[in-house]
């Protein structure tokens, strides 16, 4: 099985809740997706790739993101995409749905009082969404299993 799970995160946060995550899946060999080279380096992940940090108020990258996560999903077409956000997991897992790949979102721990956008836009996208506070979990809403921190 070639590169079954794709995980996706952008730098801060969101990283490093996804590496402490991917220490449950390590053994699939995931590749991995953020947006600072340095975080790939940093943490041992050889199997990586950079794109384009982007949110709504940059349309110039978010086209440039949108094009190097077509390009990432397309050609490793992986069977399951998890992310912990931002923008550039979740233009991952809009990717990964046109495939028929398992999609995963993990809102942020840092999302306290209320969903982020993302994580919103989310819900209409992926098989699985998740938060990590459950006083924003709800029946028609993300579930909750626990938190990463």
């Amino acid at each position: 099985m070639k590169n079954p799970i794709l995980a996706v995160a952008s730098s801060g946060g969101h990283w490093q809740q996804l590496l402490l995550l991917s220490e449950a899946f390590d053994d699939l060999s995931p590749v991995f997706v953020t947006t600072k080279d340095e975080l790939l380096r940093q943490s041992g992940k050889t199997n990586g790739f950079v794109v384009e940090d982007c949110n709504r108020n940059q349309p110039l990258r978010v086209v440039r993101c949108l094009l190097q996560c077509a390009r990432i999903v397309l050609s490793l077409r992986p069977k399951v995409i998890l992310s912990t956000g931002a923008a550039p997991g979740l233009i991952c897992i809009a990717f990964g749905r046109m495939i028929g790949a398992k999609t995963i979102w993990i809102d942020s721990f840092a999302n306290v009082e209320q969903l982020s956008m993302s994580g919103k836009l989310a819900r209409f996208l992926c098989n699985r969404w998740v938060t990590q506070w459950e006083h924003l979990s709800s029946g028609s809403g993300p579930s909750f299993h626990g938190a990463l921190l």
